[in-house]
């Protein structure tokens, strides 16, 4: 084997690495970003649920229409 040939084969094996090491790392910055944006959706939903104080008019109420239905179960 020559000295090229050694000399040839560490290049080859340092871009290898080189490309498998820049493949890993924007795997990771991809897997980050993805987890980001899933994180500020869920805060986006948790912010738009709506308080635990009902608002006039929105709901269930009991009227008198509701108060005839009921009765008319009571057969």
């Amino acid at each position: 084997m020559t000295n090229k040939s050694k000399m040839n084969d560490k290049s080859v094996a340092s871009r290898r690495q080189f490309l498998l090491g820049a493949g890993v790392g924007a795997a990771a910055a991809g897997a980050a970003l993805l987890a980001s944006q899933k994180a500020q959706t869920v805060e986006k939903v948790v912010q738009a649920e709506p308080s635990a104080t009902p608002v006039k008019g929105d709901g269930y109420q009991l009227s008198e229409h509701v108060k005839t239905y009921y009765r008319t179960l009571l057969v």
